[in-house]
């Protein structure tokens, strides 16, 4: 049966977490009533720094852990009370490998095509339809380990789009991909959304892969900051902002602070400038430290630019994660 495409893909509506304490440790809060909507067919990503719940709320949606509070609906059922109904059009990507790598490629796709039934004349025409927008065509035959991380990725994604989940989670699926097998791979998962009308939910802890995506949502210890699409968030501080390096930032940051109609931040060694007449901010600044500015530039803004804007601080990568 169709679904209805006004029924969101994902509703979430006060979802919390809480993992319980020790001896001599305090419960923890991992999530603090979430309320997210994902439309169908959209490409959405979870982001924000290690030990913001990124990982707890994905645990919570594959049915690996059960919420404290609050509810969650995929395509309208109720994954709490009616769990086989609502995972039945998902596909999971789990950030550690699911392959067997001691299998070749397709014998790792006839295993996942058993698991969900799949008759054989229908698994030969998925595995033909991969084949184009994947670089798999030559590597069937070959075993897992010894595929490159950016191609084991892609078994990964056909693999798990062979029983056609109309819901596609991603945890975290481009770690260990270097920069070139990053790029390929967003733009592997942003034509098979385009293609197919799957929507997509991913996590992931670097801005610039969010920035692809159609919407948004920064999570920081447990809280949602913001949910939105990426150019309306990044519009929320403006047309431009001025980034300066150096040194003694506290004096330029002062004379600034003096300086009408202008928002000044100092954290973790750079001057963050926003407002108006940007390059004459630049131009004075220049002339007064020249012999302090180590770099500086005039930048727009992007969504690590937000984060660290309603946080103050930037993005870290040796916070503790939550569980």
């Amino acid at each position: 049966m169709t679904a209805d495409p006004q029924i969101p893909a994902v509703a979430i509506h006060r979802l919390g977490h809480c993992y319980p304490g020790g001896r001599k440790q305090p419960p923890r809060v991992a999530l603090n009533g979430i309320d997210l909507l994902i439309p169908q067919g959209a490409f959405f990503v979870l982001t924000g720094p290690n030990g913001s719940g990124k990982s707890t709320l994905f645990r919570i949606l594959c049915g690996l852990a059960r919420p404290s509070t609050g509810t969650i609906h995929l395509h309208g059922h109720d994954l709490i009370a009616t769990p086989n109904a609502a995972r039945a059009s998902m596909g999971v990507v789990f950030q550690k490998p699911a392959l067997d790598k001691h299998l070749t490629v397709m014998e790792n796709f006839r295993i996942h095509a058993d698991l969900h039934a799949i008759p054989g004349h229908l698994f030969a025409q998925r595995v033909r339809d991969a084949l184009p927008w994947s670089d798999l065509g030559e590597r069937l035959g070959e075993r897992v380990e010894t595929l490159s991380g950016g191609l084991a990725r892609q078994a990964e994604l056909v693999k798990v789009l062979l029983h056609e989940p109309r819901l596609l989670l991603l945890d975290e699926p481009t770690v260990g991909l270097d920069p070139g097998g990053r790029l390929a791979f967003m733009a592997t998962l942003q034509r098979l959304q385009k293609k197919r009308g799957v929507t997509i939910l991913m996590t992931s802890h670097i801005f610039a892969e969010a920035e692809k995506a159609d919407l948004v949502a920064i999570l920081r210890q447990g809280q949602l900051l913001a949910a939105d699409s990426p150019a309306r968030l990044s519009a929320r501080l403006g047309q431009e902002l001025l980034v300066i390096q150096g040194e003694d930032l506290q004096t330029m940051a002062k004379a600034l602070t003096d300086l009408p109609g202008l928002a000044v931040q100092l954290q973790n060694h750079e001057l963050r400038v926003r407002g108006e007449n940007l390059l004459q901010i630049m131009a004075t600044l220049l002339k007064d430290h020249r012999e302090r500015i180590h770099t500086l530039a005039i930048k727009q803004p992007s969504l690590e630019d937000l984060y660290i804007h309603l946080t103050g601080r930037a993005l870290t990568l040796d916070e503790e994660e939550c569980r």
